[in-house]
């Protein structure tokens, strides 16, 4: 068994799984969503993607892009949220709650795409 590709695996599932857990609940109450959830699939989602940069082929090349935009897409919902609880006249409002998990969701469908990317790779692979 290769432990680099456990590891590897592992972030990657790991990834959905947390965002997942953030994404579930009604779109626009905050006590559906927890922000430590968030903060933790953004880490998990980083270190996902820095697992892989090492990967020279097609398919790693497309599961960097997918992990670059989750990356992207959960950084900007905590944007978001960090602007609707600290800077926003209304304070975190269903309307700013919304644009986060729209965020997040956008992020879920990246890293769903990451799964069955592996999932193919590895159904490919020929001993």
């Amino acid at each position: 068994m290769n432990r680099e590709k456990v590891v590897f695996a592992f972030f990657i599932v790991l990834a959905l799984t947390i965002n997942f857990g953030f994404f579930i609940g009604d779109i626009g109450n905050p006590d559906h969503h927890n922000v430590y959830e968030l903060f933790a699939a953004i880490v998990v989602s980083l270190i996902a993607t820095v697992l892989k940069f090492g990967d020279r082929t097609h398919i790693g090349a497309v599961l960097l892009a997918t992990s670059l935009v989750a990356d992207l897409q959960l950084v900007a919902a905590a944007v978001v949220w960090g602007y609707g609880a600290q800077i926003s006249a209304v304070g975190l409002d269903e309307a700013a709650m919304a644009s986060v998990v729209s965020l997040s969701a956008g992020a879920l469908l990246a890293n769903i795409t990451s799964v069955i990317l592996l999932m193919v790779e590895t159904i490919m692979i020929r001993r």
